[in-house]
C-alpha cells in the first residue's frame, strides 16, 4: 500500500570497511587483497531505519570513494524528500545522477550508491510493515532459496567443494581463465567427482576472445550448468549468439546496467542465466524488475554477488520474491565483512537451501561490534 511504502530520508550514515583476508580473492583480471564494503543506514523522521550496501569491490579505493560519494554527491538529492515509495526515489535518483555522472565519467559509481539506497529504503518500508523483505515484495514468497557455493578457485576446487559440501552446498561455481589449455580437464576431474544430484558451474570472468571461449566450452565436461560471462560483458551481439549454439549455456548480467542493457539481453536470448548484482546496478526495484522479466521470457533469475553480508541478504530477498528455480549466489572465500551479518555455518545452508530469516526487513539492527575494527571511514549527516 503506497501509505506503508512512504518515507521521508532524515539521515545518511555511512561506512567504509575493509577487512584483511590470509589468501588473496584471484580472478582472471585481477586479484583482492581485502575483502571491503560500503554499508549504508538510513532514518527517517520517526526513528524508522534501512540498511542498504554499494559494490566496492573494484577499483581498489572504491570503498572510501563510494562512501563519500553517498554523503557528498547524494545526500542534496534524498535529504528530507519525501517519496511514496523506493521505487519513485530509484527512478528519480537514476534520473538526477545521470548528468553527474557523464560529467565525471563515472556511470558506475553513482549506479552503485543508487542501488545502495534503494536497498535501504526497501529496508525500512518493509521493517515499518514488520515483514521480512521477502514478503513485502510478494505476500507468498518462501524464505527459503536455492543456493550455491562460489569464488572457488579452479586450482583449490578440489578441496574448496569438499568444504562447500560439508557446508550444505550441492552446487558449485569455479572461476577459470587463468590458464585455459589445462583448464576444461580441471573441470573433467571436478566434475567426475560430483554426487548425486549436485552441479558444477564455471566463470571466466570476461577472460576470452570469441575463439578462445568457443574452443574452451567445446572441450568444457557434458552438463556443466553454465559459463558465467566467457567474453567482455560489451561484446557485440553476434559473438554471444555464437557461444550460445554451443553445448554450455551461458550467464551474465552482473557487468549489465540499466532496463534498457537488461531488455536487450534477455531479447537476444544468448544468456540462458540472468545474474544483475544488488548492490551493482538497480537495488531491489531494478533487480527484481529484471528477474521478473526474465522469468517471464523462460530464463532463469540467479542474483550475482560477492560482496558483504546486507547485500548478500538483499539477494536473497529479491530471489525468494522473484520465485523461480534461480539459485543464490555464496561466495565461499573467508570475508568477516559477510559472516558477521550472515555467517554461512549454524544451519544456514542445508540441503542446498538458504535459510531466510522471518525478521522484518532484512533483519539487519546494528553494525556488528566485531565489524568496527575495520571502518576505514565514517559519514554521519542529518
Amino acid at each position: 500500500m503506497p501509505e506503508v511504502r512512504a518515507f521521508r530520508i532524515t539521515r545518511l550514515q555511512v561506512w567504509a570497511l575493509r577487512a584483511p583476508v590470509a589468501v588473496p580473492v584471484a580472478t582472471s583480471f585481477g586479484v583482492m587483497r581485502n575483502r571491503p564494503a560500503v554499508f549504508l543506514r538510513i532514518e527517517d523522521g520517526s526513528g524508522a531505519f534501512g540498511w542498504g550496501e554499494a559494490f566496492a569491490n573494484w577499483p581498489a579505493a572504491g570503498a572510501e570513494h563510494r562512501a563519500n560519494l553517498l554523503i557528498d554527491d547524494m545526500a542534496d538529492l534524498v535529504l528530507g524528500k519525501s517519496w511514496d515509495g523506493p521505487a519513485t526515489m530509484f527512478r528519480a535518483l537514476e534520473a538526477a545522477t545521470r548528468i553527474r555522472a557523464l560529467q565525471c565519467g563515472e556511470p558506475g559509481p553513482f549506479r552503485q550508491v543508487t542501488a545502495a539506497l534503494d536497498i535501504a529504503a526497501w529496508d525500512l518500508v518493509a521493517r515499518r510493515a514488520g515483514l521480512p523483505l521477502a514478503r513485502a515484495l510478494s505476500p507468498d514468497a518462501a524464505l527459503a532459496v536455492p543456493a550455491y557455493a562460489s569464488g572457488i578457485h579452479v586450482d583449490a576446487a578440489a578441496s574448496e567443494i569438499a568444504r562447500a559440501r560439508a557446508a550444505g552446498f550441492a552446487a558449485f561455481k569455479v572461476k577459470v581463465g587463468f590458464d585455459s589449455p589445462a583448464e576444461p580437464g580441471k573441470l573433467h576431474d571436478l566434475a567426475s567427482g560430483l554426487k548425486a544430484g549436485e552441479r558444477l558451474f564455471a566463470d571466466a570472468n570476461q577472460a576470452w576472445d570469441v575463439a578462445t571461449a568457443e574452443a574452451f566450452l567445446q572441450a568444457a565436461p557434458k552438463g556443466l550448468g553454465w559459463m558465467e560471462e566467457p567474453i567482455p560483458a560489451d561484446s557485440v551481439d553476434a559473438d554471444w549468439q555464437r557461444l550460445a549454439s554451443g553445448p554450455v549455456p551461458l550467464a551474465g548480467g552482473e557487468n549489465i546496467a540499466g532496463m534498457a542493457g537488461f531488455d536487450r539481453a534477455i531479447g537476444l536470448g544468448a544468456l540462458r542465466f540472468l545474474q544483475p548484482d544488488v548492490a551493482k546496478w538497480g537495488g531491489i526495484t531494478g533487480c527484481l524488475a529484471v528477474a521478473r522479466q526474465a522469468l517471464a521470457a523462460g530464463l532463469t533469475y540467479c542474483p550475482h554477488f560477492l560482496g558483504g553480508g546486507i547485500g548478500l541478504l538483499a539477494s536473497a530477498h529479491v530471489l525468494a520474491a522473484a520465485g523461480g528455480e534461480g539459485l543464490l549466489e555464496v561466495d565461499l572465500n573467508p570475508n568477516p565483512l559477510r559472516d558477521a551479518i550472515c555467517p554461512l555455518g549454524a544451519g544456514t545452508v542445508t540441503g542446498g537451501i538458504w535459510k531466510l530469516s522471518q525478521d522484518p526487513g532484512l533483519g539487519v539492527t546494528d553494525l556488528p561490534e566485531e565489524l568496527h575494527r575495520y571502518v576505514t571511514l565514517v559519514r554521519d549527516i542529518g
